[in-house]
């Protein structure tokens, strides 16, 4: 994502698919976690779970499978039809997870005038949103074209490395296209591999109503042309998907108050990838699981992640220090707007998010999408994260500084969702899979409130 602050600035929005040409260490590493999709074939389990898939997705996008939505299932297809546009410059579109009162403090700040231009809360929180935003952004592109058919870009070869990956598990690209009648360059199908549900789906529920900007639309000039055309962009993993979890967790770490509501803002997010007919329910788990997976390094201030260099985007050598400062200067703008301390504003709520059980039993039924169990060691086991992925524990700590580390990974341990789904392999990824960061912050928030009035 090419992310850029100030007034008033031309954005970046994602509206094409972006192309990766070659594979970093942290593109590598997201490779091999998520390759487990690439051999699905190969067992009765693996092939059940690409069944389950196609007609999971079906059922939802067609309403067949009536999910415990935050809308009305017609409402909620006009919010999918709205968050197909992506506000990269400066996560407007993820703000009502803030609530009424902070929500609209927000957007006062940081919002898009037209698809071009668009203006932020200040320019330490618009750097943190570009350099996070261009770390999950080039991971998600890297897999596109690897996934389906085994390039950088459609054409181009991998490295010898994300070859690897592949042959090490005997992986085949293209499982969704191969899988589902229309492979590669056949009639219907995307040229490239892993052809979207808009392509293979025996139907698509057509969505017609006003976009971001309020103009007329519908799901099929979203996938098909001419406002975006997805026909021959691959479909795993989900872009918008990596992008509205990333700002997402990234909201709820910057203001914790509103920690649970901003998991539930990406979880609908992402679902509502679904809703438009453009991805699959494995799409938005793999989306997802490497935006936790990205964020927490990048909270970890792990080195592969910092300081690098993405184009058009200010580098951060130390993440923690910059997360310090994005975070002072949002609560002085949200607390100057609201004319109240962040804890009393963040409770007005009259908003889609303002009813605690609906937002658990929507996060609940997208945690795995009800898909069958691919690797059954995992399933009935709860896998330690401190042991395989003691970073994880960031994604609580950066939020509830009270709570140390090995207390943040136990959290996460026991609310861990079900295991042994298609990524979770026993992998220090495929952990990530099976996170729920709803609970989780439930419980975070509940020690840090206890510990905090606790005499030391």
């Amino acid at each position: 994502m090419k992310l850029l602050h100030g007034a008033l600035l031309t954005g970046a929005c994602l509206l094409l698919p972006q192309v990766a040409d070659a594979q970093s260490a942290t593109n590598l590493a997201v490779l091999k976690g998520l390759a487990p999709v690439t051999s699905l074939y190969k067992t009765y389990e693996g092939r059940a779970a690409l069944s389950s898939n196609y007609t999971v997705t079906g059922g939802i996008q067609t309403g067949a499978i009536r999910q415990p939505t935050l809308l009305p299932f017609a409402a909620q297809q006009q919010q999918a039809l709205k968050d197909a546009f992506i506000t990269d410059g400066d996560l407007a579109d993820l703000a009502d997870g803030l609530g009424t009162t902070l929500g609209s403090a927000y957007l006062a700040r940081a919002h898009y005038n037209d698809r071009d231009h668009f203006t932020n809360v200040t320019p330490s929180v618009a750097d943190l949103i570009s350099y996070t935003g261009a770390t999950t952004e080039s991971d998600s592109n890297s897999g596109k074209y690897f996934f389906a058919n085994g390039t950088t870009n459609g054409k181009s070869p991998v490295s010898d490395e994300a070859r690897a990956i592949l042959s090490a598990i005997s992986g085949k690209p293209d499982m969704f296209g191969g899988s589902y009648g229309h492979p590669a360059g056949t009639p219907g199908a995307g040229a490239y591999g892993n052809s979207r549900p808009f392509q293979t789906e025996k139907s698509i529920l057509a969505i017609v109503g006003n976009d971001y900007f309020n103009a007329p639309a519908d799901n099929t000039v979203y996938n098909q042309g001419p406002i975006m055309d997805l026909s021959n962009s691959p479909s795993f993993p989900s872009g918008h998907t990596t992008y509205g979890y990333t700002g997402s967790i990234l909201m709820a770490i910057l203001v914790p108050e509103r920690y649970q509501e901003m998991i539930a803002r990406g979880a609908e997010y992402g679902n509502d990838r679904i809703l438009m007919g453009a991805h699959y329910a494995m799409d938005i788990l793999g989306g997802r699981t490497l935006a936790t997976y990205d964020l927490a390094h990048l909270l970890a201030n792990d080195p592969a992640y910092v300081g690098r260099t993405f184009e058009d985007v200010p580098p951060i050598a130390d993440y923690q220090a910059a997360l310090k400062a994005a975070r002072a200067d949002l609560t002085g703008v949200l607390e100057a707007a609201c004319g109240n301390k962040i804890a009393v504003c963040a409770k007005e709520d009259i908003g889609r998010f303002s009813q605690s059980a609906m937002n658990e039993a929507f996060y609940a039924s997208t945690q795995n999408y009800g898909l069958p169990v691919v690797f059954p060691q995992n399933a009935n086991v709860k896998e330690d994260v401190g042991k395989l992925a003691p970073e994880a524990g960031y994604l609580l700590t950066a939020a509830f500084p009270a709570l140390t580390l090995e207390e943040a990974d136990r959290i996460l341990t026991e609310t861990e969702g079900q295991g042994g789904g298609f990524l979770d392999n026993g992998s220090a990824f495929g952990v990530y899979s099976r996170l729920n960061l709803y609970a989780a912050g439930a419980e975070a928030s509940s020690l840090a409130a206890s510990k905090a009035a606790t005499p030391q």
